[in-house]
């Protein structure tokens, strides 16, 4: 064998490799685009919708919930938690659809409130993958 041959040797790659080679460029790259673009799709109508909620506490055991301003939400996604809400209490909103000016009113777990307590309202997706706070809001006495 003639390594003093081997480093002189001015040839390229064969033809057939560098085929190879760019044909295995082209699958990871259309690889990688394809997981790229397809995780992307997977997202559409799971974005968390765009809403605003103010919170009136009355002093004693009830806080009224209205949607200030923002996208509709279907009431079915949205639920309200924390520890500043009677865990027993429903909440039911005045439509299905909750629109801007639309409220709702929470039953406090204490009464009154004495301070410290949080309230959440909480949408979540409909298969259940995604959700998101919308607001928060925490009593300070």
């Amino acid at each position: 064998m003639n390594i003093k041959r081997i480093f002189t040797e001015s040839r390229a790659v064969s033809p057939v490799i560098g085929v190879i080679l760019m044909v295995a460029i082209t699958v990871i790259l259309a690889a990688v685009i394809g997981t790229f673009v397809l995780g992307l799709g997977d997202q559409v109508g799971n974005s968390a919708p765009q809403a605003s909620f103010s919170f009136d506490y009355d002093g004693a055991e009830t806080v009224t919930i209205t949607h200030e301003s923002g996208d509709p939400i279907d009431a079915d996604r949205v639920s309200v938690t924390g520890d500043g809400v009677d865990s027993s209490a429903t909440v039911s909103w005045t439509d299905d659809t909750i629109n801007a000016g639309d409220s709702a009113d929470v039953t406090t777990s204490s009464n009154p409130l004495t301070g410290g307590e949080t309230i959440r309202v909480i949408w979540t997706s409909e298969s259940g993958s995604t959700s998101a706070t919308l607001q928060k809001w925490t009593y300070t006495a």
